[in-house]
């Protein structure tokens, strides 16, 4: 049996001339946006030493990383499964700058495995990150920022998921949980599995209240009541857990007032990229759509094994996902020109001035199949009877 050889392999995609036109449109629309609120554009190695991709925040994504051998030092390389690590490191060990620092990248990425059902193996990541500010207001600017990014591809039936990783993290270490359990219970809080959050707390020997504040965690999700029903419910956790709780209020209450049109969702469970995110996390959704649309969060520190540790906050997103959940509205094109096979200076030059003013000319090329309208333009050039080269109608 003859292979088939225009397959793709499972979760590796393309994108035919139309769709692509959409996608090169918003990347161009998205870039100007993140340049308008003073986001400087890095451009990060497709394909880099091992060690380095899973440094700090890459340690999450060493089962999605590709790994080969250079062929030059015999070292172990990896494909990059995700930019955010790439960035921290320009940041930390390239700019070491005192103020704050505003990056965007844009580039595929290649992932062993799918993100969620049905998701592609190659995204088109793109995102932001905000260095050497900590506190809620550049959380706020960069949740803005995100959905700004969703607005600009058309996306806006969605809402808006917080959480923060402290309070998990600060009830574990309260209940003097050992990393095994912490890593088990983490499971079964994201599956929201009661029974087994239950059973795993009483298998690790925690009781009394701690036992009770750990299984109500995943019962902490909700509109704003969640927060006054957290206080109550985790009334005797440590103070990490309350300011924790403390901080999540305050990023909600600063959202209300940029973001009034956006419904806020609490979800104090919620544990995304738990083994880097410092503190607040939060994920856009659209209706109907199992995964986040766009996620980020804080992952402070992150630049330490770089050298340098800043606080950090950002966002990502897969380009071919805003895509298809948004509606991206191009601008009116004039119709395509068509200029005949003829080898005349004149045609020439009239040619390069309509390229110069933005008009699609595609010339003719000697014997070829398919006339003007077959070629899909509107326009072809004709000589008139003066020897100038006129545009008319096909």
């Amino acid at each position: 049996m003859r292979q088939q050889r225009w397959l793709l392999p499972e979760g590796i995609d393309e994108m035919l001339p139309d769709q692509a036109r959409v996608l090169e449109t918003l990347r161009r629309r998205l870039l100007d946006l993140y340049a308008g609120w003073g986001y400087e554009l890095v451009i990060t190695p497709f394909i880099e030493y091992l060690e380095s991709l899973l440094t700090g925040t890459g340690k999450d994504l060493e089962l999605q990383t590709f790994k080969l051998t250079d062929q030059i030092s015999g070292r172990q390389l990896g494909v990059r499964a995700d930019i955010t690590p790439q960035a921290a490191r320009i940041d930390a060990h390239h700019l070491r700058r005192d103020e704050p620092t505003r990056l965007c990248y844009i580039g595929s990425v290649l992932r062993t495995t799918r993100d969620g059902f049905g998701g592609s193996r190659s995204p088109l990541q793109i995102g932001a990150e905000l260095y050497g500010h900590a506190g809620p207001d550049s959380d706020v600017e960069i949740v803005c920022l995100m959905l700004a990014t969703l607005q600009a591809a058309g996306v806006n039936d969605l809402y808006l998921d917080l959480g923060h990783v402290g309070i998990f993290r600060g009830l574990a270490r309260q209940a003097g949980l050992d990393q095994a359990t912490e890593s088990k219970l983490f499971e079964a809080l994201q599956r929201k599995a009661q029974p087994e959050i239950a059973a795993l707390v009483a298998g690790a020997g925690v009781s009394g209240a701690p036992a009770e504040m750990l299984c109500a965690l995943a019962e902490l999700n909700g509109d704003e009541e969640v927060i006054a029903e957290a206080r109550t419910r985790l009334a005797g956790a440590s103070a990490e857990v309350h300011a924790a709780i403390d901080y999540v209020e305050a990023v909600a209450a600063r959202l209300r007032n940029c973001l009034p049109q956006v419904p806020l969702h609490f979800d104090l469970a919620e544990l995304r990229a738990y083994h880097y995110q410092t503190g607040v996390v939060f994920a856009a959704f659209v209706p109907g759509m199992g995964q986040e649309i766009a996620r980020g969060g804080r992952y402070d520190h992150i630049g330490e094994v770089f050298g340098r540790a800043r606080p950090a906050t950002g966002f990502s997103a897969d380009l071919k996902d805003l895509l298809s959940a948004g509606q991206v509205t191009l601008a009116a094109q004039a119709s395509k020109v068509f200029a005949p096979a003829t080898a005349d200076a004149e045609l020439t030059a009239r040619i390069d001035a309509l390229r110069a003013a933005g008009r699609v000319v595609i010339r003719e090329l000697p014997g070829q199949i398919g006339d003007a309208a077959a070629m899909g333009c509107g326009e072809r050039l004709v000589q008139a009877a003066d020897g100038n080269w006129e545009l008319a109608s096909v």
